[in-house]
């Protein structure tokens, strides 16, 4: 049984609506059962997932974001 923990990330580069879905869906794609919360102001990312939070970082780099831990 996989552990779901929730993940909270800080994400620069988001200046739109359309980059908020851009990254909620880079991160649906790794893992179609999180849930993710998405705030373009502050640009705060939070998601509960049983990904670590390397995957899930690779996953909004890899859409083109800058991400860390928050």
């Amino acid at each position: 049984m996989q552990t779901t923990k929730i993940h909270t990330f800080r994400v620069e580069g988001m200046t739109c609506e359309h980059c908020v879905k851009t990254v909620r869906e880079a991160l649906l794609a790794r893992d179609p059962a999180a849930d993710v919360k998405v705030k373009l102001q502050g640009g705060e990312v939070r998601v509960s997932s049983s990904l670590s939070s390397d995957e899930l970082i690779i996953a909004i780099a890899e859409a083109g974001y800058g991400v860390g831990l928050a």
